[in-house]
């Protein structure tokens, strides 16, 4: 009973769109109609500035974090069951119940999620999408490449019990599935280049 609960908290946490509630309770607009359409820090900090983007990025990364976290109190700190929780807040977030399953990419959920169950590799990750962005000055370049390369961080660097290596490699295919978008525009030289100096 308690590993079904600890994943369904996961989900619920995952699902709550920060990005979208600190944008509607400040300006009173939906994201969702403006930029990308995404409810993810990138899109907030485009749409609605460096404060709201800042702001959601940090509760996206601890929404993911504290998934995990409850589901190693829930569980006795049981890998299979923390790895699914990770999973689920990422697909809460790209798929949130309360924003009709429209939600994000899931890329701060997903470094929140495994900086508590796998932080080495995290950092790592965290190290190639900062690398990748400061030279290409694009943030989903960054992303994809941080995703791609993550599974083999995780395996290199902390040689985890093998539900948190899975977890690791869905959750980086994951993450490039939801840029496929981002991806055809990369191809053709039309994706956003990215400016920390947003909209407002």
């Amino acid at each position: 009973m308690m590993p079904l609960l600890a994943v369904l908290i996961a989900y619920l946490l995952g699902a709550i769109p920060f990005g979208y509630l600190l944008v509607k309770w400040t300006t009173g607009a939906d994201v969702r109609a403006a930029g990308s359409g995404n409810i993810g820090a990138t899109n907030v900090l485009r749409t609605s500035g460096r404060t709201a983007g800042v702001v959601t990025l940090l509760l996206d990364i601890a929404k993911g974090y504290l998934a995990v976290w409850i589901a190693g109190r829930l569980t006795g700190g049981d890998p299979i069951w923390m790895s699914a929780a990770a999973l689920a807040a990422m697909a809460g977030h790209a798929y949130p119940v309360f924003l009709r399953f429209q939600g994000g990419k899931a890329v701060a959920s997903f470094i929140g999620a495994f900086l508590c169950l796998t932080p080495l590799a995290m950092v790592c990750g965290l190290l190639v999408f900062t690398g990748v962005v400061a030279w290409s000055r694009q943030i989903s370049l960054g992303s994809i490449s941080a995703a791609a390369t993550f599974p083999l961080a995780v395996w290199i660097v902390q040689r985890p019990p093998h539900p948190v290596f899975l977890a690791a490699l869905l959750a980086g295919a994951f993450i490039v599935y939801r840029h496929w978008a981002n991806i055809r525009r990369l191809h053709s030289g039309t994706e956003h280049r990215f400016s920390f100096g947003a909209h407002r």
